[in-house]
Parts: structure tokens; sequence; C-alpha cells
């Protein structure tokens, strides 16, 4: 089995490392904007180290002027970023308020950095150019012409090759990285591994001056990134549907033996939740043994998974035992020990 080698202190996606110089996010944000500005020094990082929503660090956020950008990148369309960016603004502006000393109890007005939320999209399935996502969307009401006191707006931005080509044009990084990713597809509908079209596609881009600073200096990171993220996004989706099966099944189990004790509706609904989360459980399990057979240990798989450390060992302990368990008999383990008050 291919061993993937990750470095710790490589976390970043690869749209990120792109942009990890001023100078390039300055010029991303002026094709984006319209706008020119052209001192590196104008703009200031504002990315928390430690925002994590749904298991993701936030991309890229910064100040320029007196606009508050978050930049997020995405490989499958998610209609819940406004839901993603509603929780991060609200950390960033608190960060803010806090670092300037603002008064948010006085009788004067303060005043705030205005938020952009742009999501860069690169999946494979198709999407418009270009979609605006709305909060509200997301809002449950039962009458439609009440507006909420919320509303936090995402652009979603397709920088699939091919697509929002004068914006293309404006940010020759933007375009290097679309043809790049666009690279490895093409060279896998081709009929080669994923590991060939990595290295076929990083070659004919160094060759050709096509990121190439980022992709000659940190080749094996990069390569390794990709391999793992093709991997990690397989073993999800395996995941999701495994638990998904697993919840119905021991939704329905625990449903009949509640609704026998306590009537049949109030168990079939007690029992589907307790299934739902064990399934939920099972899906963790799952991909903590994936990601263990693959040779990553388990502090790489807690900064990856967004959990504890002793979360991931335990999971691991309980794999290791000589009676073997199925994921969903230890997540019914780890969810028992929970409700005890144990540490999981």
């Amino acid at each position: 089995m291919r061993q993937i080698n990750i470095n710790r202190n490589y976390k970043d996606r690869l749209f990120r490392l792109a942009f990890q110089e001023k100078g390039d996010l300055l010029d991303l944000y002026n094709a984006v904007s319209g706008r020119q500005y052209t001192n590196p020094d104008d703009l200031i990082i504002t990315t928390l180290a430690d925002a994590i929503y749904l298991g993701m660090k936030n991309d890229i956020s910064f100040l320029v002027s007196d606009v508050l950008n978050l930049y997020e990148h995405q490989s499958s369309f998610n209609p819940n970023m406004p839901v993603r960016g509603l929780n991060y603004f609200a950390d960033t502006y608190r960060e803010y308020i806090d670092r300037n000393e603002l008064d948010i109890y006085g009788e004067k007005l303060i005043r705030l950095p205005m938020p952009q939320y742009i999501v860069f999209y690169n999946g494979t399935k198709e999407e418009p150019d270009r979609v605006e996502l709305r909060l509200s969307d997301a809002f449950l009401c039962q009458y439609p012409e009440e507006n909420g006191c919320l509303e936090c707006r995402a652009i979603m931005i397709n920088i699939n090759y091919g697509h929002n080509k004068e914006l293309m044009d404006r940010c020759k990084r933007l375009k290097d990285y679309a043809v790049f990713v666009n690279r490895i597809r093409d060279n896998e509908k081709g009929g080669m591994s994923l590991n060939e079209a990595v290295e076929l596609a990083v070659n004919s881009c160094i060759n050709e001056g096509i990121l190439a600073d980022i992709l000659k200096k940190n080749r094996a990171e990069v390569c390794n990134l990709i391999l793992y993220e093709y991997d990690e996004q397989k073993q999800l989706a395996i995941a999701r549907e495994g638990a998904k099966k697993a919840g119905r099944e021991e939704g329905r189990e625990e449903g009949r033996e509640e609704g026998r004790k306590e009537g049949r509706k109030e168990g079939r609904e007690q029992g589907i939740a307790q299934g739902i989360a064990q399934g939920r459980e099972a899906e963790k399990v799952m991909v903590i043994r994936n990601m263990a057979a693959k040779g990553l240990d388990p502090r790489s798989i807690a900064d990856i998974l967004n959990t504890e450390e002793s979360y991931v060992k335990n999971v691991l302990n309980l794999l290791a035992e000589k009676v073997r368990k199925t994921d969903l008999e230890i997540a019914g383990i780890l969810l028992n020990r929970n409700k005890t008050g144990k540490n999981p």
C-alpha cells in the first residue's frame, strides 16, 4: 500500500500555498475586486490560526484598506458556505474589536471593515461562472415575505479551466492554478494512474513556467498533498455511505425495541436518532482506520480530522484488540463511554 508522508508543518492546501505571498494575494484581490492596489504592504493577513469549520481550516482572510476579505477554496459545491462565513466573520470581528479596543457598549458608533466573501470553486461538477449563495436560504420560515435580521452572502466563482476567462487573464497565478489542476484531470482521463497524472502535470508545468516556483520548491509535498486529498475524498465518500446504511439499520432496530417499551412512534424516533449518531461515529472510526492503514500517525490523523489525539488513540486501541470489532461496534463503545462520563 502506498505510504503517504505528511510534513506536519505543511498543512495548507495547494490553493492557499499558491497565494501565500502578499504580492500574489494582492493580484488576486485586484482581479476579483477590479481595484488597482500596487503595494503588498497595504494588505494585512487576518487568517485565524485556529478557525476550523466542518473539519477544514479557513483558507485565506485579509484586510485591504477598509475591506475584510475571506477567500475559500472548494473542490465540491457546498450550499452551506454562508453559514460557515457567518461563524468566521463573527470570530474575526470579535478579534478585531478586542485588538483595536473598540467600545461596543458606548454611545458612539464603532467603525468596522466591510466584509467580502469569495468562494473559489474547482470541482468536477459543472457549475456556472458565478453564483451568489445566501445565508437566508437556510432559514426555516413559514412566512416567506418576512426578512430575517441576519444575512451573509458568499460569491462562488468557478475557477475551472475555461471558466471566467477575463478574471484568469487579470490574475496569472489563478490561471496557472487552473491549468495545473486541469492537466492532472486530463492525464487521468487519458488512462494514467493518479501518481503518473500528478508527476506528468508537475513536470510539464515546471518546464512551461506554470506555478514553477511552488512546484520546484515544494515538489514532494505538493504531490503528497494532492494524492492524499484525492484518497481522503474517496474514503470519506465510502465512509458516509456506509455510515448512512449503518445508521438506518441501527435506527430501525433500536426503534423496534423502544417501540415495544414506550410506544411505536416515540421508540422509532429515538431509535433512529441513536442509530444516526452511532452511524456518524462509525464513519469517523472508518476514516481513522483507513488513514492509519496508510501509515499516518495518531497526531497527524487528529490534526486532519480536527479531533483530540486521545480519541484517535482510543479508536486505534479498540481496533487492535484481539477480539475484532466492526466500526459500528466500536462507535457504540465510544458513545457509551461519553454517556457515562468516561474519557472517549
